[in-house]
């Protein structure tokens, strides 16, 4: 069983997918992670939801470029969370995949995080799954406090330069 099921529409994606998969190693959650299109390959992304649903995962991310369905579909074979991740292409820019992840219809909701930015969803699965792990929640917290803890270190090193 894996904590976290990842899916992209294809290995070009791995680039940008891979930063979710850091930030889930860095916190001990485990993943699955899978080349899958929502195009291409439909009855293999329901078949890894269901099998991921049936096993106990407790999150899925979704990235893909381009027309972006994948979150979609994902999000339409099961009730798990699903956190889609829209990718940057050529020919849009990403802004296709940004809208066709956000515009999900009422009922079938995806989480949506910014363009290419997978380390995001990687997070946001690690809070939803904090939710029920208390591991989970104090890596969380100590994963900001230590956010903070550079903020100001920087600040401060900004006031030393120009505030003398």
């Amino acid at each position: 069983m894996a904590d976290v099921l990842i899916l992209m529409g294809s290995d070009s994606d791995l680039d940008y997918m891979e930063a979710s998969v850091e930030e889930l190693k860095k916190a001990g959650v485990t993943f699955a992670i899978h080349v899958a299109s929502a195009h291409r390959t439909p009855e293999r992304v329901a078949q890894l939801v269901l099998r991921a649903e049936e096993t106990g995962t407790g999150v899925v991310i979704a990235g893909a470029g381009g027309a972006a369905a994948l979150a979609g579909v994902v999000a339409a074979h099961t009730i798990l969370p699903v956190i889609g991740v829209p990718l940057p292409t050529l020919g849009l820019g990403g802004a296709d995949a940004l809208l066709a992840t956000v515009q999900m219809p009422r009922g079938i909701p995806v989480a949506t995080v910014g363009m290419g930015n997978s380390a995001n969803a990687g997070l946001l699965a690690i809070q939803i799954l904090a939710l029920a792990n208390e591991r989970l929640k104090e890596y969380m917290t100590q994963y900001r406090i230590a956010m903070k803890e550079k903020v100001l270190a920087k600040d401060k090193k900004i006031q030393l330069r120009f505030n003398t």
